[in-house]
């Protein structure tokens, strides 16, 4: 009986209203769907967080992203943040209405003609004022107090970047339930790792770093994935890297890391994956060795 009303009560924490359902009734839509009054609405309380002398610059880049961009906008129009920032965007020479969704939201934006994650990142941090860089994909939602709760960290001595966690959308195809549990094991692996390579366990879509580090630290575009880890590894000569697991940190992303397969098979593939060269995590390291098919084919 102690079982059943531990799950009953699971359960109905899981359907709970969440602080993400709202900018899910757009997300994955095309932007002719769009309520007019939501991107008012957006570009009104955008311009309101915009500071001239800002302590962070959250950077929000985009390739072809017209179905996920004004979502991700909205979102960030409604951040709780004591500290000054700005918000600026990169296009990274999107094919659909990715610029004029830029440009109607009334923010700063940039057009990056070299595709890749690590260009477009590179063009956001040399345009960034803020001593603060935030990497930000077009594709997540971010809770409203995530900036200020990493600021807080970051504003501690001896700390040189932060990282912090993040969860996927329940839909038809992968249940709250299920996406819980592979949370926690990938959670949890990523917390083992961390101890000895901290820059394996990043991921750039949930990752900010002192901006005056990171310029002499340039972006790598070299290679295909891993330009934020590489950054977070060249980061620790200046500080530490702290992982943030409070529950305000968590951003919400689409499957774009996990495939299209069923729960099971990505965990099955992400075992695999990880099981490659597992002693790594054991070990500190300085340096990468590229894999070849990670490399930029020139």
């Amino acid at each position: 009986m102690i079982f059943q009303n531990f799950i009953h009560t699971f359960a109905q924490n899981l359907v709970k209203m969440a602080w993400f359902d709202k900018y899910l009734s757009i997300y994955g839509k095309p932007f002719s769907e769009v309520p007019q009054q939501v991107i008012d609405e957006t570009r009104e309380r955008l311009a309101k967080l915009q500071h001239p002398e800002p302590l962070a610059s959250i950077v929000v880049i985009a390739y072809n992203e017209e179905t996920h961009l004004q979502a991700c906008l909205w979102a960030l129009s409604e951040i709780c943040c004591k500290y000054p920032v700005e918000i600026i965007g990169v296009d990274n020479d999107s094919k659909d209405r990715t610029a004029e969704i830029f440009e109607k939201s009334g923010i700063p934006y940039y057009t990056e003609y070299q595709h890749s994650c690590g260009y477009a990142r590179r063009c956001g941090l040399q345009h960034a004022k803020g001593r603060f860089y935030f990497d930000v994909d077009s594709d997540t939602l971010y809770p409203p107090q995530y900036y200020e709760v990493m600021l807080n960290h970051l504003l501690k001595p001896g700390v040189s970047c932060v990282s912090a966690t993040w969860s996927y959308f329940p839909d038809a195809n992968h249940s709250a339930f299920g996406l819980k549990m592979f949370e926690m094991a990938r959670d949890l692996f990523l917390w083992i790792q961390h101890f000895k390579r901290p820059e394996l366990s990043v991921r750039g879509l949930v990752f900010a770093y002192n901006a005056d580090y990171g310029r002499q630290e340039p972006y790598r575009v070299d290679i295909i994935r891993g330009e934020d880890g590489s950054m977070a590894l060249n980061l620790k000569k200046y500080g530490k890297i702290v992982f943030i697991r409070d529950r305000r940190c968590r951003a919400i992303t689409g499957y774009g890391t996990m495939g299209h397969g069923s729960l099971w098979s990505s965990f099955l593939n992400h075992v695999k994956i990880q099981m490659k060269g597992i002693t790594r995590i054991f070990h500190s390291t300085d340096h990468y060795e590229d894999s070849e098919d990670n490399l930029v084919k020139l």
